[in-house]
């Protein structure tokens, strides 16, 4: 199978349409077609239903688009790696989204300066649930992602921190006044939906700073780490959510080995113990009081 069928085949999948297929790749249809055509006879199934009006999926079809989109992803991250390893100065890329780092990677990065095996560090900031998807495609080598919220299936992680999850509110809520909040209390409220696809009547958000407008507008309300509730400011009320954390992982490939990746991920696991000890030294917020931000 060559790879160029098999994106073809995808880009087809995806669009259920030939010409928007054409289109994307930026081909003619007819040769589009045969090679879609070619490749279910090399196949020996038929991998897509076409009608006049639209193009369905076959369960091969179904099969090869999932295993098709692995199979890509994984022959450009290997280009984007080999790339980069040719290049005269090593370097590491970490991936996270706006707020997502527990104020670690400052202190981490300096660390890791001074470690022996060392290499120069990018940190890149995407958007929310982008990171999983840059680490398969070989942008980043590694990622600071949570559970449970992330998805961390097929990584290789280390865990870092664990901290409250707050209710992040408006000061004139009914519920700004309490001391903690069970999931209960919340029925009937409006959640930000971190992407489009996630269940839910509330808006879909790009950032944080989106999350703090909308909030200071009565228009949601938020479930945040805390330390990402800490920053929202704009004279918001965050309340402890009763029994609930969240935990910060180092992740990256389960396939990669090198020194530098796992020389980060050490510093990393020890920068968090000692912010965390330090946090635990200087009297951290205690889990009955509430925070006012801004």
């Amino acid at each position: 199978m060559e790879s160029r069928e098999l994106a073809y085949f995808v880009a087809v999948a995806e669009e259920r349409n030939f010409s928007r297929a054409a289109v994307r790749l930026g081909i003619a249809q007819p040769p589009l077609s045969r090679a879609v055509q070619r490749l279910e006879r090399r196949l020996g199934v038929r991998l897509l239903e076409r009608t006049s009006r639209q193009v369905s999926l076959t369960h091969a079809g179904e099969v090869l688009l999932e295993e098709g989109r692995k199979a890509l992803t994984s022959l450009a991250a290997a280009e984007r790696l080999a790339r980069r390893a040719g290049q005269a100065t090593a370097r590491l890329t970490v991936v996270t989204k706006p707020g997502g780092d527990a104020g670690l990677l400052e202190p981490l990065l300096a660390r890791f300066a001074a470690h022996p095996d060392a290499v120069d560090v990018e940190v890149l900031i995407c958007g929310i649930g982008e990171e999983k998807a840059l680490l398969r495609d070989g942008t980043a080598d590694v990622a600071l992602l949570r559970l449970p919220q992330d998805d961390l299936s097929g990584l290789a992680i280390e865990e870092l921190l664990t901290e409250r999850e707050m209710v992040v509110l408006p000061r004139a809520h009914r519920l700004a006044g309490r001391a903690s909040i069970r999931m209960a209390d919340l029925s009937g409220e409006t959640f930000p939906r971190w992407t489009a696809a996630s269940p839910g009547s509330g808006p879909v958000i790009r950032d944080t700073g989106q999350v703090a407008e909308l909030i200071a507008l009565g228009r949601i309300i938020a479930v945040l780490p805390e330390s990402v509730a800490r920053q929202l400011g704009r004279g918001l009320v965050a309340v402890p959510l009763d029994g609930h954390r969240t935990t910060l992982h180092a992740a990256w490939p389960e396939e990669r080995r090198d020194r530098a990746l796992a020389a980060f991920v050490r510093t990393a696991a020890d920068t968090a113990a000692d912010t965390a000890a330090d946090a635990a030294a200087g009297g951290a917020v205690s889990d009955d009081r509430c925070l006012r931000t801004g």
